[in-house]
């Protein structure tokens, strides 16, 4: 389970006020430059309203968990995509039709009246694990992008008071990244088990815009439907007792929102 960044901060100064020099390595995820454990004596400087992380204007998909299905498809195309081949998958919401291109991205924002994904709204904070002299920690700590933490002098944000007690703004952001991070688990957990029974298959999408060059992609996975009836009475069950089978046709039916991505092209380029 994930620290609470007051409670992280004081194992972490322990850590290394104690005598003990240990050299931290944290990965930080996809779209993150440099990030470090926050710490509840920092002062932040929060987006603005509407201010977006750098990296999305360059994203044509982006993460998406659980519980995000059942909102998220209304407005994305929820495939599985992976990194190894298919060795695992991962649900991601595709954004744009071409590498690099996000068309719910804008210099103003996310596209209004549009679900944004919660990998959106985390940022600058994130969970991450840490290895501490080439140990993994079990727990993963509350981190925050380094460019993100006031400097001397500069404006930031205080989330913690004097006494170290958390402040209004910080409980809303603690609850968003516990929330996400426990999603996580599931999304993994349903990732897996729709690959241990093999029914994932893989899929491309083809297309051409009026006047404008062929659009292919290709490198995703979706749920074979036809698989489903030959499922064991069991298997089924454990589908539908942990909340996936809905997933699945949630999934499914927001593969229709490929043409509704086809639009929005038309529509920015015109």
């Amino acid at each position: 389970m994930p620290r609470d960044a007051s409670a992280q901060a004081d194992a972490l100064k322990f850590c290394f006020d104690s005598g003990r020099k240990a050299f931290m390595d944290i990965t930080p995820p996809f779209g993150y430059s440099n990030i470090a454990p926050f710490l509840k004596t920092q002062r932040v400087k929060l987006p603005a309203v509407g201010e977006l992380p750098s990296f999305v204007a360059g994203l044509n998909a982006i993460p998406v968990s659980f519980t995000e299905f059942p909102v998220a498809c209304r407005d994305y195309p929820l495939v599985f995509a992976s990194g190894d081949e298919g060795k695992s998958v991962a649900p991601v919401a595709v954004l744009g039709l071409a590498p690099g291109e996000n068309l719910f991205a804008a210099p103003s924002g996310w596209s209004p009246s549009t679900y944004v994904p919660a990998y959106v709204r985390r940022y600058p904070f994130c969970m991450a694990r840490v290895t501490l002299d080439a140990v993994e920690q079990a727990e993963r700590l509350i981190c925050i992008e380094k460019s993100a933490i006031a400097a001397d002098g500069d404006s930031g944000e205080a989330l913690f008071d004097a006494a170290s007690q958390p402040l209004e703004r910080w409980a809303g952001i603690e609850k968003l990244l516990n929330e996400y991070e426990a999603d996580l688990e599931r999304t993994r957990e349903m990732s897996e088990l729709l690959m241990r029974l093999g029914l994932l298959e893989p899929f491309s999408m083809q297309a051409t815009p009026s006047g404008g060059a062929p659009l292919s992609m290709t490198g995703m996975f979706r749920v074979a439907e036809a698989k489903i009836e030959h499922l064991s009475s069991d298997d089924l069950r454990e589908l539908i007792r942990k909340g996936i089978l809905g997933r699945i046709y949630v999934h499914l039916l927001s593969l229709d929102n490929f043409g509704r991505l086809l639009d929005r092209r038309a529509a920015r380029a015109g």
